[in-house]
């Protein structure tokens, strides 16, 4: 399994559209891609801008072709001027 994480910190008037644009995000991402098995959405108690996503797909193609899907794209052109910071970690999930 391929594990991403990803933390954003949203510029404070844009925090509210950039968490129901990524709740959608992931809803697509879990619907329309068969090897994205988790899409979860954690916001920080103690700071409102800050997002972080915890996603775990089948393996490092799958991940590509989520690099690669329209509602992917799509939702990284809309967001990007929303962010002021994103941290991507890949990480490999394992076995136990």
């Amino acid at each position: 399994m391929f594990v991403i994480t990803v933390k954003f910190t949203t510029h404070e008037k844009d925090t509210k559209k950039f968490k129901a644009r990524i709740i959608q995000q992931a809803k697509d991402s879990l619907k329309l891609e068969k090897d994205c098995h988790v899409f979860d959405v954690c916001h920080d108690p103690n700071n409102n801008n800050v997002v972080f996503l915890y996603e775990i797909y089948a393996d490092k193609a799958a991940f590509d072709i989520h690099l690669n899907s329209k509602h992917y794209l799509s939702f990284n052109e809309e967001v990007t001027p929303w962010v002021s910071e994103k941290l991507v970690s890949q990480l490999h999930k394992q076995k136990i």
